[in-house]
């Protein structure tokens, strides 16, 4: 099981997973409830970078992401590297309209990316 930090998007702030294309994102609520979504409902997964959250994250807003130790360029050579241990920050779109601002791992990310291939 991966983990995914969500930092903004229309779950709850907090902590969710990723296994056997399967996300469990955390309830608006935040009662620690988990929703399960098939990743085949995902549209779009891409790097965070300033232009995708402000388009795809909407009121979001870049201060959310933070400094990205490397930048969406560097992150995105680590994952053509297969460096391991690599925290990714994406944005995320489901079918429903819905999306995410998440951290996980490279290999993971991978996976979500597939995806929507």
């Amino acid at each position: 099981m991966a983990s995914i930090k969500l930092h903004a998007g229309d779950w709850g702030k907090g902590s969710g997973s990723y296994m056997f294309g399967q996300i469990s994102l955390p309830k608006p609520n935040g009662w620690g409830a988990l929703e399960t979504i098939a990743a085949a409902t995902l549209t779009e997964v891409e790097l965070a970078s300033e232009d995708s959250v402000k388009r795809l994250g909407g009121t979001v807003g870049w201060g959310v992401v933070g400094a990205v130790a490397l930048g969406p360029v560097g992150l995105l050579a680590g994952l053509l590297l297969g460096g391991k241990g690599k925290d990714v920050t994406f944005v995320a779109k489901f079918k429903d309209g819905r999306k995410i601002l998440a951290t996980t791992d490279s290999k993971t990310y991978t996976k979500l990316k597939a995806a929507v291939f």
